[in-house]
């Protein structure tokens, strides 16, 4: 396992609104976040950074203004009629 670590300012801190003992959890949310809307991780492997549960991950999205799955038009419509 790799460790990262990471000074934060106490002005980032206080901007983020965030207790102390939360910050590192909320860091890992949002980088996980950000990889999965970029396509560089997938939901599994953010949900695994981010130290949670898949479908805990995936519910916590829409909070971060990302779409939890990111379909075309073309793929909605076959997925709607297979369902």
């Amino acid at each position: 396992m790799t460790r990262v670590t990471m000074d934060i300012s106490s002005e980032t801190a206080l901007a983020l609104k965030v207790a102390p003992e939360d910050l590192a959890g909320a860091v890992r949310m949002a980088a996980a976040t950000k990889l999965f809307e970029l396509g560089k991780l997938s939901s599994g492997a953010a949900a695994e950074l981010a130290g949670l549960p898949r479908v805990a991950f995936l519910s916590k999205l829409a909070d971060y203004g990302v779409d939890a799955f990111d379909l075309t038009e073309e793929e909605f419509a076959k997925e709607t009629r297979l369902a």
